[in-house]
């Protein structure tokens, strides 16, 4: 059972890392300025002054400016640093300097923090691949977050940040697989209860 939901979940990911590569440019604009109106009226409406965020990759729903802007309101943002072992360490962002951590993906180039850093924020955003109706979330395979989420005594509101499409009625998941509280998209903000 397992074995066919991996090989699902891989299909599954390999198809929407194609669609978010031949998304127009003129799409990827006009999503970003909607995704960032988005995730400002979240983060507004739940009062955060610190959050966990992640920079995007070029092909994900961008976090960028709605980061910058987090910053600029003075909101504390922490953001992941994949390590060796599976987990994740954080490090604050200002908006500024950007380096590559083991797995590739954008990080801050400041001090890095504790792993458990992450219990003081209000939202932790993360990124996935796709998201279901009742919350569960399909990410990329390499389980940082499910870990991270797993590991945490008490979780403030989690919000995957995904294209419109990428929320649909259900997705392969396995035990180890976590849920969110909602998703992040450039139409809207949808909750799960």
């Amino acid at each position: 059972m397992t074995d066919d939901v991996s090989l699902q979940k891989r299909a599954l990911r390999a198809e929407l890392r194609e669609r978010r590569r031949t998304r127009t440019s003129t799409e990827r604009a006009a999503d970003e300025t909607q995704l960032t109106k988005q995730l400002e009226i979240l983060t507004d409406s739940l009062g955060v002054t610190y959050l966990a965020a992640y920079l995007s990759t070029p092909n994900e729903p961008s976090t960028r400016d709605f980061l910058s802007w987090a910053c600029q309101r003075g909101i504390k943002v922490i953001l992941p640093i994949s390590r060796a072992d599976g987990l994740l360490d954080w490090a604050p962002y200002d908006a500024s300097e950007e380096s590559e951590d083991i797995t590739g993906m954008p990080v801050p180039t400041s001090d890095v923090l504790s792993p458990m850093t992450i219990n003081d924020v209000g939202l932790i955003l993360v990124p996935a691949a796709t998201v279901d109706r009742s919350g569960m979330r399909m990410g990329w395979g390499q389980g940082y977050f499910d870990r991270t989420l797993g590991s945490m005594e008490s979780c403030p509101p989690v919000y995957a940040v995904i294209f419109d499409e990428e929320l649909v009625d259900s997705v392969p998941s396995e035990v180890h697989d976590k849920r969110v509280d909602g998703v992040v998209t450039p139409s809207g903000v949808v909750r799960f209860s």
